[in-house]
């Protein structure tokens, strides 16, 4: 006769176990995660413990600050393999009180392509470097997004004409040495936080 129940997993966390952990250690509580997972705060706490007590740690701080990655993961075993060199942003965040208005500002306004949404949380690609939306209530002051355009006034013309209001036309920031000047233009998203165009306009 074999063992009743449920078998046993071959790593040695659920998948369930390890998705509650990876939110741990993003700095997420208990009833983010539950929001987040759909689920409920005594779902999560269950996770947390069984989590803690098959690595044997303390609690969650040590939860928190554990290393170790599922045994299919691509990472699982590589730590340490390379240099910490730090690369090019990858990626810039910025909390939006409506998903989809924000999602719709982003994507048809601004036209920056929807990579995927998760729950809410969305992405978009900005050449090359990821914008992350996450809803919520902002929790201190937003970075200044810029974007660069090759043609500071025909990206204004363009967004003007997609409902986008300017604080006011583009104007020479900076001159370098070179001649080269530098443009910019402001606008806010629909939460207010503050944007703008750049360009970089070399003489003739």
């Amino acid at each position: 006769m074999g063992e009743r129940g449920r078998p046993r997993h071959p790593d040695r966390l659920t998948p369930a176990e390890w998705r509650v952990v990876d939110a741990v250690r993003h700095g997420l509580t208990n009833g983010e995660i539950a929001r987040r997972r759909g689920t409920s705060r005594d779902a999560v706490k269950f996770h947390v413990g069984n989590a803690v007590r098959k690595l044997g740690l303390t609690g969650r701080a040590e939860l928190r600050a554990w290393r170790g990655a599922p045994a299919d993961s691509a990472l699982a075993g590589r730590a340490g393999e390379e240099a910490a060199v730090l690369g090019p942003i990858g990626q810039v965040s910025r909390t939006v009180a409506d998903l989809g208005r924000a999602k719709a500002f982003y994507g048809d306004v601004l036209g920056l392509e929807h990579l995927y949404t998760f729950g809410d949380l969305a992405f978009f690609d900005c050449d090359g470097v990821r914008l992350f939306l996450t809803a919520g209530e902002p929790k201190g002051t937003e970075s200044v997004l810029y974007f660069r355009v090759p043609d500071i006034d025909a990206a204004y013309d363009e967004l003007r004409s997609r409902g986008v209001e300017f604080l006011g036309a583009p104007h020479l920031i900076f001159r370098h040495e070179s001649g080269v000047e530098e443009w910019m233009a402001f606008f806010a998203d629909p939460d207010g936080h503050p944007t703008a165009l750049m360009s970089q306009v070399p003489p003739r």
